[in-house]
């Protein structure tokens, strides 16, 4: 493998070659792409936003409501579109006037100063990619997260808004976006030091290393978020002794699901949409979240139908397939990086060299700039994801129609939808590249056809 990466390193690193085009033509045609995909959908909806689809027509679902939803999906993908042309527009300036050098150089000017105010740490930031690369990235998202506020501002407290789904205050949402910026500092920042050791350390075989390191990473934070990050937003209560929790536990009971604590979560003071989700490794107890707007807008046997789902994706092991695709994926795209780990002519087509005086090939920066490089292949990978996760929610309502849960399972998807204003009507392209879930016909359709499928065995 290492004499194949030489080779390739050698053919790519050509001097003549111009990376910027290329990554601006992947980047342009991304936006193309994704907006030609929801385009489709716009007219899909258009046309047909006010017709219930046949697998549907049993179920009682207002005119009102297919109005709304179908207004509500319009005008997401309007924004969506509109959302994707604003980044555009930031990269292609991003690339246009080598503002990445232009950072990078600022987060040197930064060490320095702090260098000369605090001398006992001078040996250590001065003349250290690393921390240079730190001081970067906290710039870099800093300025990332001043260009979202127009966007994040519009999407909550306006479309979200006008259908009844934003529950956030303007305090609320300041408070967040710090809380989040300084988590991203605490944590982000040992882990992404970490990162570049292990880069730097171990040379053409990091992919090895660092592939293991972000597994940990991964495990760690299954560990410490519900413990430490998710209070800071959230109340978690336990569950209410009742019915549902009776129901709940004989449920897991039955499939033997190391249930250990039920808990509510007040999703209402954020968002009107709704939820239920487990923490907890995949091979160890397990704690169940239902949404407050969940138990609310459901009845009790819709509630238990909709973690009979969620116990499926664990009996069937999901989760941990999941998991070892995800590292697959990592392992490959970090081979790819290690082509241009080192390919002095991609560095120089972003500034980084004469006349910038940047001498170095900073590696934060090469990986930044391979996520543009690698668009193509991610496009890919997200209809083969899709497609995986979309077999899995088959197999998930599959096992909960086993349990006997299928009348109340089709009736709580149903009412998520209804709630949830989600599009009834969904173009074919647009379903494949945007949903990791089947749409709601399908799965009906799916469930009916298990139901009829049993009657004939029997």
């Amino acid at each position: 493998m290492i004499s194949f990466m030489e080779s390739a390193r050698t053919l790519m690193d050509c001097p003549g070659f111009n990376w910027k085009s290329l990554i601006i033509g992947f980047t342009v045609s991304n936006f193309l792409f994704d907006t030609y995909v929801k385009y489709r959908q716009i007219k899909c909806v258009e046309k047909n936003g006010d017709k219930i689809p046949k697998e549907l027509t049993n179920y009682k679902i207002d005119s009102e409501t297919i109005i709304k939803s179908s207004k509500y999906s319009l005008s997401k993908l309007k924004f969506s579109i509109f959302t994707g042309a604003y980044d555009l527009f930031e990269n292609l300036l991003l690339l246009k006037y080598d503002v990445l050098p232009l950072v990078w150089n600022k987060s040197a000017s930064i060490l320095n100063s702090l260098a000369t105010l605090i001398p006992s740490i001078s040996s250590i930031v001065q003349n250290s990619v690393i921390s240079q690369s730190l001081v970067f990235m906290g710039l870099f998202m800093s300025i990332s997260i001043v260009l979202s506020i127009p966007v994040k501002y519009y999407n909550n407290f306006v479309l979200e808004e006008s259908y009844g789904f934003n529950k956030l205050t303007i305090k609320l949402w300041i408070s967040d976006t710090i809380k989040q910026f300084l988590l991203t500092c605490v944590l982000g920042g040992p882990i992404l030091a970490a990162f570049l050791k292990i880069m730097y350390m171990f040379g053409d075989s990091f992919m090895y290393y660092l592939s293991v390191f972000l597994f940990a990473v991964q495990i760690f934070f299954i560990i410490v978020y519900p413990k430490f990050i998710q209070p800071l937003f959230n109340k978690l209560e336990p569950l209410e002794d009742g019915e549902l929790k009776t129901a709940i536990e004989k449920l897991a009971k039955a499939n033997e699901f190391p249930l250990d604590k039920l808990y509510v979560i007040d999703g209402s003071k954020r968002s009107g949409h709704s939820n239920a989700y487990f923490m907890g490794l995949p091979w160890g107890s397990k704690q169940i979240v239902l949404y407050d707007t969940l138990i609310h807008h459901s009845t009790k046997e819709e509630v238990v139908a909709v973690l009979g789902h969620e116990i499926g994706h664990w009996k069937l092991n999901h989760t941990t397939k999941l998991m070892v695709i995800g590292e697959l994926h990592m392992f490959m795209i970090f081979t790819i990086f290690s082509v241009f780990i080192r390919n002095r002519s991609f560095y120089n087509s972003f500034g980084f060299g004469l006349p910038n005086g940047i001498k170095e090939m900073p590696v934060m920066i090469g990986f930044l700039l391979f996520g543009d490089v690698l668009k193509p292949l991610d496009a890919a990978m997200e209809f083969f994801m899709n497609l995986v996760t979309r077999t899995y929610e088959y197999q998930a309502d599959k096992f909960a129609a086993q349990q006997g849960l299928s009348d109340d399972l089709k009736t709580s998807l149903v009412n998520l939808h209804k709630e949830n204003l989600s599009s009834l009507v969904v173009d074919g392209l647009y379903s494949a590249k945007e949903y990791n879930h089947p749409t709601l016909g399908e799965r009906i359709a799916a469930i009916d056809k298990y139901l009829a499928e049993s009657k004939k065995e029997k």
